[in-house]
């Protein structure tokens, strides 16, 4: 199992670590927890240890066009110095990734895939690459650390930065002298940063940001609460509500690809599916009882028929009450009532509009 440049900051604070996708991460901390760590990004700010993510360089001429011919997202509606959110889709339109593309230019643009995927998309795109264009995987030449909740802003300013930046735009700056990526964004619903230093300036990076949020009361926070946090917003999370299995139009997640394109790998499926309609669609579910939904669990109509499935599953500390994310027969719409199976007892849940908190990523 690798792991991440900051380890030995996480075992110093006692987190309890976990494998998150081949890498040893902090799911939470002693003295917080989820709970606590989940309250500080909604409500102040905390920031999160992401390193596990991959990080991937494609540079040489015709480097945008060829990403564009293979992800569903359109890089020509992105300007250099911006980020966008695209999917690595196969020909049948399942999913071998989701990812974040950084554009430095035409020629140049880095790539931040999931940890466990990262190694296929690589594959998958040195399969067909041009000979004039070099893909590089960098996943343990750089960490990523997150800032996330209403006070990053002010945090970042404390650093003596400009945080005034545009959603998914991104500079080259400095924190502690050492060159760094920052990027206006983030998975858990709140103005964020993401911050990418190189591997070995990633532990001081991290300490600036320790003693950055101290003022505002702010938290070390661990993957659990990005869990609940992005569940809460209804972010898809790889392996749960994307697979090679679960396509975009089928996840809810069709306006990331860009239909007006020539074509894309999967795209002839793609356009079949949002043709034909498919025959699940993701949606929200909220707990009316004490149940509390997880992946895997059937989800049932008033007749006691399966007509779903939980994708992901949590309590929700902002509302109290047990929330699932699910691909249930298209036909049920907000507002509905239907069963979660939660170990053999029926739990009622409502079909409930997406997000299920208010959003301030912007």
């Amino acid at each position: 199992m690798k792991n991440s440049p900051l380890a030995d900051k996480h075992h110093a604070l006692n987190a309890k670590m976990a494998d998150f996708g081949g890498w040893l991460m902090p799911i939470e901390y002693p003295g917080a927890g989820v709970l606590a760590e989940h309250s500080a990004v909604r409500e102040r700010v905390g920031i999160f240890d992401v390193s596990h993510l991959g990080k991937v360089s494609v540079k040489g001429q015709g480097a945008l066009e060829f990403l564009n011919s293979i992800f569903t997202n359109d890089l020509d509606r992105i300007e250099d110095g911006q980020a966008q959110y695209t999917l690595h889709c196969n020909a049948s339109g399942g999913v071998i990734d989701d990812l974040i593309v950084y554009r430095n230019s035409s020629t140049d643009l880095f790539l931040i895939p999931n940890a466990s995927n990262t190694s296929a998309v690589v594959a998958a795109l040195l399969e067909v690459a041009p000979a004039t264009i070099s893909i590089t995987n960098l996943h343990e030449k750089f960490g990523v650390i997150a800032v996330q909740g209403p006070k990053s802003k002010a945090v970042i300013e404390s650093l003596g930065l400009n945080p005034a930046m545009d959603y998914m735009a991104f500079e080259h700056v400095q924190i502690s002298g050492k060159p760094v990526i920052l990027c206006r964004t983030g998975y858990t619903g709140e103005h964020g940063y993401e911050i990418v230093p190189t591997w070995e300036d990633a532990p001081l990076v991290w300490d600036s940001l320790v003693k950055a949020i101290a003022p505002f009361q702010g938290q070390v926070c661990g993957l659990g609460a990005r869990d609940t946090l992005r569940t809460e917003m209804g972010y898809p999370l790889h392996g749960h509500e994307l697979t090679l299995e679960i396509s975009p139009v089928q996840a809810s997640a069709a306006w990331a690809i860009g239909w007006d394109k020539p074509g894309f790998s999967g795209s002839s499926s793609l356009v079949a599916q949002r043709e034909a309609g498919t025959h699940t669609k993701l949606r929200a579910l909220i707990s009316q009882d004490r149940g509390i939904p997880r992946a895997g669990m059937q989800v049932k109509n008033a007749q006691g028929a399966v007509v779903g499935e939980v994708t992901s599953g949590t309590f929700s500390p902002s509302l109290k009450k047990g929330i699932a994310l699910a691909l249930i027969n298209p036909e049920y719409e907000v507002g509905d009532e239907l069963t979660i199976d939660v170990r053999g007892r029926d739990s009622l849940a409502i079909i409930a509009k997406l997000p299920l908190v208010t959003s301030n990523v912007r």
